[in-house]
């Protein structure tokens, strides 16, 4: 049973993040009218960085994916460990609202990686 709800939570996961990723590339999705004045300066300053996006694009794209395959999830959960660090932040420091769906994303991302820790101890033994 444990195996088939971390199946779906990690479809889920990386269903978003491939979303997301794909957003950055093709701007499908509208950006909210109610985001803070300092939210869209800091992402039109990052929009100014030519390659920061479609870099993040890629990086989430690439661990989605990973992330959704049992045999590479735990390197997905990695590759999307730094992007989760960077959500959270954005979200607390610039727009709080933001929170109720980044923190059960972190949490997912951080289960994700307790569950494959064996998996991680070559890299640090």
């Amino acid at each position: 049973m444990k195996n088939k709800i971390l199946f779906v939570v990690s479809l889920l996961f990386g269903l978003m993040f491939i979303n997301a990723g794909l957003n950055k590339f093709f701007n499908y999705m509208p950006v909210p009218k109610d985001m803070p004045e300092s939210l869209v300066k800091l992402m039109t300053a990052f929009m100014q960085i030519s390659w920061l996006m479609p870099l993040v694009g890629a990086v989430e794209v690439i661990g989605g994916v990973l992330f959704i395959t049992n045999k590479y999830r735990a390197l997905g959960a990695i590759i999307i460990l730094p992007v989760m660090v960077g959500v959270i932040l954005t979200n607390l420091i610039y727009s709080p609202s933001g929170l109720p769906i980044a923190l059960p994303l972190l949490i997912i991302n951080i289960w994700v990686i307790i569950e494959n820790r064996k998996k991680y101890l070559p890299m640090v033994s």
